[in-house]
């Protein structure tokens, strides 16, 4: 029975395209992929029919992708998520489509790369673009983003990678960068990106850890502080003084693939640079930016951290979402700056964004598959 509906799925995603064109067919497999109970028969039975489907309507003229305009519309809901392994299934971007966030950021990990050889990033980077579920993602949301190591070339890789410019113009055709672009000549993959009209204004700043990154100091197998190394290069670091330098944004978002805050686990993380940690945050200190939240990736868990930043005027938040596709075993970790708890399921951020609040605030959840909340998080600016 259950393959017969299969067909007649296919045949009326036929019928959708010669009536509605290309959003016909693929709002039809959409449809299916949402709301569908089990997803184990869906993938099983009706996905030859969903790709068929999607395949159709990607032959029909079609009207361009939803673009959110820089300047007019206001942003309310910003979902964000790194670690996935195009070789993995991925379940968790029904849900996100499900959510319809405004903006997607891809914190890095956005494939598992580790090459030196371009074709094969490519490769990597077409098997996961390619995903049906994300293809819906594209069209719905503007997607932006920045690589970690493992998209970057290299596990735990810095400067040294010998291909870093070259990877770097595949990450940004997997975003859709445009081929005129200035990130197209620039040197690192760091990017800024305003939404919204004045009063209701946010900015995304995304940071490169890894194009400028000096050396990892190693004991054994941990990472420990390097004292002279820097994180993010002379000439990101007078990039980013002047995005915060008198911004007139109301809500600054500022990513990086490795987490901004913990001090205490041996794994990559800013403090393994102490003085480029201390600088950032003596920058954030210095430009007072309205409405600053860090977002980060990389570790396979997700966590909420928290400081104080003296002169700031408001608690600056550290969230950590990692990952879409694996996660790591239940595990206890130190992070003395940790609030709540550390999650170790699939996980992917979602910000909304409260503009009628006085004072202005955001709510962050840490959320999962078959619409799970993890974690929740208010953040009062």
């Amino acid at each position: 029975m259950t393959r017969n509906f299969a067909a007649m799925l296919l045949a009326q995603c036929k019928l959708n395209v010669m009536n509605a064109g290309a959003d016909g067919g693929s709002s039809l497999a959409f449809l299916l992929l949402t709301q569908f109970s089990n997803k184990r028969t869906m993938y099983k039975i009706f996905l030859p029919a969903i790709i068929s489907c999607i395949a159709l309507a990607g032959c029909s003229t079609s009207k361009p992708g939803k673009t959110i305009s820089q300047t007019q519309q206001p942003i309310t809901t910003i979902a964000f998520g790194s670690c996935s392994d195009q070789k993995r299934p991925q379940p968790l971007w029904d849900d996100i489509v499900a959510k319809k966030p405004q903006v997607w950021v891809w914190l890095g990990d956005n494939i598992y790369g580790d090459s030196e050889n371009m074709d094969t990033l490519k490769a990597k980077y077409d098997k996961q673009k390619s995903n049906p579920v994300y293809q819906q993602l594209i069209k719905q949301t503007s997607v932006i983003g920045v690589w970690d190591d493992h998209d970057y070339g290299v596990n735990d890789g810095g400067k040294e990678y010998p291909r870093r410019v070259e990877s770097q113009q595949l990450m940004l055709d997997f975003m859709d960068v445009a081929p005129d672009s200035p990130l197209r000549k620039q040197k690192g993959a760091y990017s800024s990106t305003t939404y919204g009209p004045k009063g209701q204004r946010v900015k995304v700043i995304l940071l490169d850890g890894r194009y400028f990154r000096d050396a990892l100091k190693k004991e054994g197998k941990d990472n420990v502080p390097n004292p002279d190394g820097d994180l993010l290069g002379e000439e990101q670091w007078q990039w980013l003084e002047k995005q915060l330098t008198g911004s007139d944004a109301d809500v600054h978002i500022i990513g990086c693939g490795i987490q901004f805050l913990p001090v205490d686990h041996p794994y990559e993380k800013w403090a393994n640079f102490p003085v480029s940690r201390q600088r950032f945050l003596d920058l954030i200190a210095k430009t007072k930016p309205k409405g600053a939240m860090l977002i980060s990736g990389d570790r396979h868990i997700a966590e909420v951290s928290k400081v104080t930043v003296p002169g700031l005027g408001y608690d600056l938040f550290d969230i950590t979402s990692s990952g879409l596709t694996h996660v790591s075993k239940p595990h206890e970790e130190p992070n003395k700056y940790r609030v709540g708890e550390m999650v170790a399921k699939l996980n992917y951020g979602f910000i909304t964004i409260n503009w009628n609040a006085k004072p202005l605030t955001a709510t962050v959840q840490i959320n999962g598959d078959e619409q799970a909340t993890h974690l929740t998080q208010e953040i009062t600016f």
